[in-house]
């Protein structure tokens, strides 16, 4: 049970079986989500979310009132050899808690124990997460050092920006890529470049929000342009 600030208390476990008709709902508030954001992945299938539950391969929160709280799982590419963090959602009553980093460390740890040779990375046009992935030991990387999986770029069809992508021939979009970087974070001699790169992270973070955003209203200028 983790308390944070008065009052509030959460619970996160690893989902399963008895968790499966949250499934629905977690769908439901994963695509409304996607929807206010103008952005993001913005459906999975209530089956997709249970198999994961079934497997052991998400984590799922609740409040001291066993009110669902936020989700997360885990998906993996090329036999293992890649995995990513997939499908963070927090219910919109439990936001701006720090519940978004509680679950994000529960699913980062199952991740690691589940497959701890692994590639651990993301994808994310999220501020917040982007702090969050930087915490836990991500460094941004190009896209080129993901995973080239045709099945997970798949997973991206059903984002708002996957004309984008497409169009940029899968090297860059409006998401960043992170990849947990472990042996640079063991490496002492590399600590304080470590230390002074993290320190710079956020200003370097909101420049590429910035740039993206951007990029995102000047397309959709010409697009409005096309169309007249």
């Amino acid at each position: 049970m983790f308390n944070l600030g008065k009052m509030l208390k959460f619970k996160i476990e690893i989902a399963n079986q008895d968790h499966l008709h949250y499934a629905s709902q977690i769908c439901d508030e994963m695509e409304m989500s996607a929807k206010v954001r103008g952005t993001g992945i913005a459906k999975r299938s209530h089956e997709y979310v249970q198999q994961k539950m079934l497997e052991g391969k998400a984590v799922i929160a609740f409040d001291s009132n066993n009110q669902w709280a936020g989700f997360c799982y885990i998906e993996t590419w090329q036999s293992g050899e890649y995995v990513a963090n997939s499908g963070l959602i927090i219910s919109p009553a439990f936001r701006n808690k720090g519940l978004a980093k509680l679950i994000k460390e529960h699913i980062f740890n199952l991740s690691r124990s589940k497959y701890p040779n692994a590639k651990v990375f993301g994808l994310t046009t999220g501020l917040a997460v982007m702090k969050i992935n930087s915490d836990l030991g991500y460094k941004p990387v190009t896209y080129s050092e993901l995973t080239t999986d045709e099945q997970f770029w798949n997973g991206c069809k059903s984002c708002v920006n996957y004309s984008i992508l497409t169009s940029k021939e899968f090297k860059n979009c409006l998401c960043t890529a992170m990849l947990y970087k472990e042996e640079s974070n063991k490496n002492d001699t590399g600590a304080k470049l470590n230390m002074v790169t993290e320190s710079k992270l956020p200003a370097l973070i909101k420049r590429l929000s910035k740039l993206k955003s951007k990029i995102k209203l000047q397309l959709s200028e010409n697009q409005n342009d096309n169309k007249r």
